[in-house]
């Protein structure tokens, strides 16, 4: 098994940016949170990492690109498969052995707890955080290995993620684990409607 910097560097980065965002009502990505947009608060946490960092969007995709980082867009080769086809997507343009995949909504990632993650690939196909029975399948680190099987699973129409987890090796993280590094459980906070948005810009202005 590969040792715990071997496996951070041995990971690609994926954000997720999505489609049309119909139930939110606009591009979720350019929202300001904090002085900062959404997708750039994201990459703002990825680029301490310093390796490319691949978009996936069903879409026109937001323009211009994030800051200086090396970075490339690829379009959502499934784009009616929802987030499993947008993962799929993400691997088959990496030429990492793992990738870690996040959503362009989740405005208050934790690199320490990303980089936990990545150091706990090595041996599992997915890495993927769990509270009780609910798992978190847009923050979490995918092998090479899962790409075939996201391609069969939706290619039967099984177009929920956690249709992945009884096919493949997987280390979850639970919530003792990854509260050591996000006591107050804002990794996985996403925005997917004005409340939640509002409720953000409270967090990081210190209101809440």
């Amino acid at each position: 098994m590969l040792k715990a910097e071997s496996m951070v560097k041995a990971t690609g980065l994926i954000v997720l940016c999505g489609g049309r965002s119909r139930r939110f009502g606009a591009d979720k990505a350019a929202c300001v949170i904090g002085g900062a947009t959404l997708l750039e608060r994201v990459v703002s946490v990825l680029s301490v990492l310093e390796r490319e960092i691949i978009f996936v969007g069903a879409g026109p995709l937001p323009a211009p690109r994030p800051g200086k980082i090396s970075s490339r867009w690829v379009s959502d080769v499934y784009p009616g498969a929802g987030p499993l086809g947008a993962v799929y997507s993400g691997l088959a343009a990496s030429g990492y052995p793992y990738n870690l995949v996040v959503a362009c909504d989740m405005p208050f990632l934790n690199g320490e707890l990303l980089s936990h993650m990545m150091a706990e690939a090595s041996g599992y196909d997915l890495v993927i955080p769990r509270s009780g029975d609910y798992v978190e399948p847009l923050h979490a680190v995918y092998a090479q290995a899962c790409r075939d099987i996201l391609a069969q699973l939706i290619a039967q129409g099984q177009l929920q993620l956690q249709a992945l987890l009884s096919r493949v090796r997987v280390r979850y993280i639970d919530e003792a684990e990854w509260r050591r590094f996000d006591p107050e459980r804002r990794s996985f906070f996403n925005i997917n409607t004005r409340e939640d948005l509002a409720r953000a810009q409270r967090i990081a202005a210190g209101g809440e």
